[in-house]
């Protein structure tokens, strides 16, 4: 089983790509971000630790912790979003650590693709086997924003400028998939890419 992870800036294409792989491997797809999610969930690990920073006031009435008002406080406080984060990152990392050793014991799929925005930052190079970077040109990923999820401008700039450089990926990730162009182009490339790892193992 080799282990990959699927990286790149908001806006890349990385969920279809995903999508793609998850049909034509056999693999299981980890999204740090869903993960996250999960242990953000009353029985979460994550759960009571982030209460006892932020308070219960961030519940709904069913006591599920509300992401848009934990969302509000810590975005408006960089003190509390580093506080949640040294909660919920470790959290994830040690989530899909024990998932890779599950699937290695079980050996019963050829592929496991972690994705996140943060996998450089994160130190996940240590614990994957290959790292993919998926390559847009700005001007794409800004345009997908616009007419996808609606952002603005704005919006756009600020989750930009907190994101690793085109230079920062490149120099990290020995693998690069182009996602600029049509879909058969990306689709081509990530053929290509499994076709290699196919001769690798023969």
């Amino acid at each position: 089983m080799k282990v990959v992870g699927i990286t790149g800036g908001v806006g890349a294409g990385k969920s279809q790509i995903l999508s793609y792989l998850g049909e034509h491997t056999r693999c299981r797809i980890i999204m740090a971000d869903r993960v996250a999610h999960e242990l953000e969930e009353p029985q979460g690990r994550c759960y009571k630790p982030i209460v006892s920073v932020l308070g219960v006031e961030i519940l709904t009435e069913e006591g599920r912790i509300d992401r848009a008002k934990m969302a509000a406080r810590i975005f408006a406080d960089e003190k509390l979003l580093m506080q949640i984060n040294e909660i919920v990152h470790p959290a994830v990392k040690e989530y899909i650590t024990e998932a890779i050793a599950k699937e290695r014991e079980n050996d019963g799929i050829d592929y496991l693709f972690i994705e996140a925005a943060l996998l450089l930052e994160n130190g996940y190079k240590a614990i994957v086997d290959e790292m993919w970077y998926i390559h847009t040109d700005e001007q794409v990923r800004r345009d997908r924003l616009r007419t996808s999820r609606g952002y603005s401008d704005e919006k756009i700039d600020s989750i930009m400028q907190g994101q690793l450089s085109e230079e920062d990926f490149l120099r990290q990730c020995p693998v690069v998939i182009d996602n600029s162009g049509t879909l058969d182009s990306v689709y081509k490339q990530i053929d290509e890419k499994l076709g290699e790892d196919l001769c690798q193992k023969q």
